[in-house]
């Protein structure tokens, strides 16, 4: 009895694993919201590493954390690495900006886990509002590729971005 139950055990830890192996190794979480104010108003939020700490939903859940800047202030080459017991250690550095289009950052996750992904910020206007799409993208190396079998990581990550948008509304509306 105990060598079958064994025996089902290590069939579905197989399984398990071979799912988990053929899961897409490449992802992508994108939000959008539209924003009333023009591309100009709202820029400065999603460029300048500094403003970003005003509204990133990540920068409040952790109020331990601490945040050193590098660089410009905005704009190309302007980072920032945080390190906090909640938010984990990493460094955002931003490798594409074109005023009121987009902005483009390179995140290297340290801790809790390592990874590197790329975080855009789009900005499209529409009328009399700007539409701002957050995505980021990147490779699930594999025991995020097990971990999504488990946990629906665009729902989780998605609901922070939708945060992080509400916020970065009311600022950019309010400006």
């Amino acid at each position: 009895m105990l060598s079958t139950i064994l025996i089902v055990i290590a069939v579905i830890i197989v399984v398990f694993l071979i799912v988990a192996s053929r899961q897409p190794a490449d992802f992508c979480i994108r939000r959008s919201l539209a924003i009333q104010a023009p591309a100009s108003a709202v820029f400065p939020f999603v460029n300048d590493v500094h403003e970003f700490q005003e509204w990133s939903p990540w920068a409040k859940m952790d109020a331990t954390s601490k945040v050193t800047y590098e660089g410009p202030p905005a704009g190309l080459g302007a980072s920032f690495h945080w390190a906090g017991g909640k938010s984990g250690e990493g460094k955002m550095t931003n490798t594409k900006s074109r005023p009121d289009e987009i902005a483009v950052y390179r995140l290297e996750f340290v801790k809790p886990f390592t990874a590197t992904n790329i975080a855009e910020f789009a900005l499209k206007p529409e009328g009399n509002q700007t539409v701002v799409t957050w995505s980021m993208r990147g490779t699930n190396a594999f025991m995020f590729k097990a971990m999504s079998l488990l946990l629906n990581t665009d729902k989780m990550v998605g609901r922070d971005f939708e945060k992080g948008l509400a916020s970065l509304k009311a600022l950019a509306e309010a400006k």
